[in-house]
């Protein structure tokens, strides 16, 4: 029986929604599309980069199995990644493959922990405003204790923003999303996601220095530095912030 990959990908969906729930289905698995199959590699269409990472990092072993079970045990998954163009575009996309044979090489490996091939990891890389010797001050974060990701409400509408924001405080600054800005009518949980992602970047990073601030109070900060002749130090401040939280940042616009 000959396979294309629409219906090669139409059965890998069907194994994979016996083993996840609706929300997960819909949030990561419909918005995929296939675009190509040759011998045994299928290659599928995600929106963007942060979309694979996760698909990687929280569902490779599914994904695996699926993918052995439609195409044997040499199968390989292609991720095409768009980068916001047409899809037919070879210059607004990236091949990543995902290999389910039993041997598999050390990039895989490390895709199976979560880390994307060809990341850098930019942890050694000292921030150069920050003066050697200097003691890093204690700021207060001025988050709000209620709002966490334990008190968050999510659904079909956030789940995405979420997920985004929970990797963001997990590796804080090597994640796709740097800057991260979240859109939104009034009333939804923007600055709860916000806060959320602070108090738990302080919960796994400790002697990360994480400060929330609005922008009417941030732009008062700078007329103020300009007015005393002090940006310099309102600029030495802000470098001691490892991670800022700046609500209502539209009003920044024009």
């Amino acid at each position: 029986m000959h396979m294309d990959h629409t219906s090669v990908w139409d059965s890998c969906l069907q194994t994979i929604r016996q083993h996840v729930n609706a929300q997960s289905f819909r949030t990561w698995f419909e918005p995929i599309r296939p675009v190509g199959l040759q011998e045994q590699a299928l290659t599928i269409q995600v929106p963007n980069r942060f979309f694979y990472e996760w698909l990687e990092e929280h569902y490779v072993g599914l994904l695996k199995m699926t993918i052995r079970k439609e195409l044997g045990t040499n199968g390989q998954l292609l991720y095409q990644i768009v980068n916001g163009k047409e899809a037919s575009s070879a210059k607004a996309a990236e091949k990543h493959a995902l290999t389910t044979a039993t041997q598999q090489s050390s990039a895989n490996s490390n895709s199976e922990q979560g880390y994307a091939p060809g990341m850098v990891d930019t942890g050694h890389i000292k921030n150069p405003f920050i003066i050697p010797g200097i003691k890093k001050p204690h700021i207060d974060p001025q988050l709000n204790e209620k709002y966490t990701f334990k008190t968050f409400i999510e659904g079909d509408c956030n789940q995405l923003a979420r997920s985004a924001g929970l990797a963001i405080a997990d590796r804080p600054g090597k994640s796709s999303f740097n800057p991260l800005i979240i859109y939104g009518e009034v009333g939804l949980g923007k600055t709860h996601l916000a806060q959320a992602i602070g108090h738990r970047v302080l919960e796994l990073h400790p002697r990360k220095t994480v400060l929330y601030v609005a922008t009417d109070k941030f732009t008062q900060q700078i007329i103020q530095s300009i007015k005393n002749n002090a940006v310099n130090d309102l600029i030495n401040f802000y470098q001691f912030v490892d991670v800022l939280v700046v609500d209502d940042i539209q009003f920044l616009a024009n």
